[in-house]
């Protein structure tokens, strides 16, 4: 079986990087077929030998400014010539999904999401976007949308991250999805020797979707630490409004993220998230999670037992939702077994027992077997 991958860009270190480095290590004879490769960033994960970027790479500073470049994206995956290919396996929340693949192939189609930025969050982004920003996506979203639809229909089987998103591509392709969740490294997120600290904790991007903004103002109202990691375009504004509680941590290294995890009292998940891999990370170091009670989060968090959601996305029910947690006993350990069953090794197996059963049916399909 001759296997491709393809990703939507290869520039930070994220979620989905972690599912293509699982099926880069899985299939260790595949080469990653994507728009543009930041090897300072995350040449040290990905080998540039086993990376075949587009010819956006050639364009000046488009490893910094590439998500600008969306309508280059569909031509960038159609231009990749897969057709020596049996199975094709992508990992899209954008347009790497829409590469073109052979009669006797099978496409299998992981989503992350489908395009938020053309369909449910749309609006959303258009009223944060500048001027010439909002121009062009009036001029180029409804082509984009034609594209995303179209290019669906042409993938043999499609893989969501949640049920969350396979409800979503449902909606919006009008096909069903298979679930498989994300990996997540259970074996290095585990719990420490203490029973938390005095502090919350919200590792993110600083993007206005992930709500970080909600979980400040409810930790000052309430005058409880809170610890933020991450970094992003939104880290002016939530540093301005952050009280003397609330610490900033930067982007630091995994082994400083699983100390904050280990030691927090509990992980904040305020967003509507399509999965949501830091909330599990943080149960697998035996850290209970308060989460929007929608999304991926349904999935993840077992109301009561690994942690609590609330129904309502302000202020108001996160503080209600953090005086109810505060009341409750938490068993470290249930919270621990729960995220185990998110682990690498889970998603390993029923990856590869998905690429293989497909294959076998193409491979009778067309004769050979």
């Amino acid at each position: 079986m001759k296997l491709a991958i393809t990703h939507d860009w290869l520039t930070v270190p994220g979620g989905a990087e972690k599912v293509i480095k699982r099926w880069y290590d899985m299939y260790p004879e595949s080469l990653i077929h994507t728009t543009v490769f930041d090897k300072k960033r995350i040449g040290h994960i990905f080998d540039e030998k086993r990376v075949v970027p587009s010819f956006m790479q050639k364009i000046p500073f488009s490893q910094k400014h590439y998500t600008k470049m969306l309508s280059l994206m569909p031509r960038a995956f159609e231009e990749f010539d897969l057709g020596a290919y049996d199975v094709v396996l992508s990992s899209s929340s954008s347009c790497a999904k829409g590469v073109l693949t052979g009669p006797d192939s099978v496409h299998i189609a992981y989503i992350h999401s489908p395009m938020r930025y053309a369909w449910d969050l749309y609006h959303n982004y258009y009223r944060t976007a500048g001027l010439l920003a909002r121009f062009m996506m009036r001029r180029t979203m409804p082509q984009i949308r034609q594209w995303d639809v179209i290019n669906s229909t042409r993938i043999d089987h499609l893989i969501a991250n949640s049920n969350f998103i396979a409800r979503r591509i449902k909606k919006y392709y009008r096909r069903e999805a298979d679930v498989i969740f994300p990996p997540v490294d259970t074996e290095f997120y585990t719990p420490g020797t203490g029973n938390g600290d005095d502090y919350y904790l919200i590792l993110s991007r600083f993007v206005p979707y992930k709500k970080i903004d909600m979980a400040i103002e409810a930790c000052n109202k309430m005058k409880r630490r809170l610890v933020v990691i991450g970094g992003g375009s939104q880290e002016r504004e939530l540093r301005e409004m952050a009280g003397p509680t609330i610490e900033f941590s930067g982007i630091i290294d995994d082994e400083k993220v699983r100390e904050y995890y280990r030691n927090c009292r509990a992980f904040l998940f305020p967003g509507l998230e399509d999965f949501g891999i830091t909330a599990v990370e943080a149960q697998a170091c035996g850290r209970p999670v308060i989460a929007f009670g929608r999304g991926g989060a349904l999935d993840t968090v077992l109301p009561g037992k690994t942690g609590i959601l609330f129904q309502e996305q302000n202020t108001e029910m996160l503080i209600q939702a953090i005086e109810e947690f505060e009341k409750v006993q938490w068993d470290s350990k249930i919270i621990r077994e729960h995220a185990e069953s998110f682990s690498n090794e889970r998603f390993d197996r029923e990856i590869a027992a998905y690429v293989s059963e497909k294959w076998e049916i193409r491979k009778k399909e067309i004769g050979l077997s």
